[in-house]
């Protein structure tokens, strides 16, 4: 059990989770075709994180030319590169599965905004 422990620390990133569930995020992920390796930019809104240690997740959902598209990415994958918060969302859930029935306005998240304390 160590062993995996020791294997599982080595490869966690550091600062990896800035983020929360409510969050729109951009997901900078490495694609690799053939010899060519280039990063694509998933941008949408998180609706879930599983935590796990190593094997934790989190699902992006966009919709793309009308149609939902949702994806789950490993955290502490080396193909990604960087996940990029672009607004806060407030929520008062963990898992935001009731937004893929929701259509137009009403899928969207409220924005967190926080006071600056002076």
């Amino acid at each position: 059990m160590d062993v995996i422990k020791a294997i599982e620390s080595e490869q966690m990133k550091e600062n990896a989770e800035n983020f929360c569930v409510g969050d729109t995020v951009k997901v900078y992920f490495k694609i690799i075709e053939g010899t060519n390796e280039r990063v694509q930019v998933f941008e949408g809104l998180v609706i879930a994180k599983n935590n796990g240690g190593i094997r934790r997740t989190f699902i992006v959902r966009k919709i793309s030319y009308g149609v939902g598209v949702e994806r789950i990415f490993p955290l502490h994958s080396p193909r990604i590169e960087k996940i990029e918060v672009v607004r806060k969302g407030r929520v008062r859930r963990a898992k935001l599965y009731y937004i893929r029935d929701k259509v137009g306005k009403k899928a969207k998240v409220k924005e967190l905004i926080r006071r600056k304390n002076a």
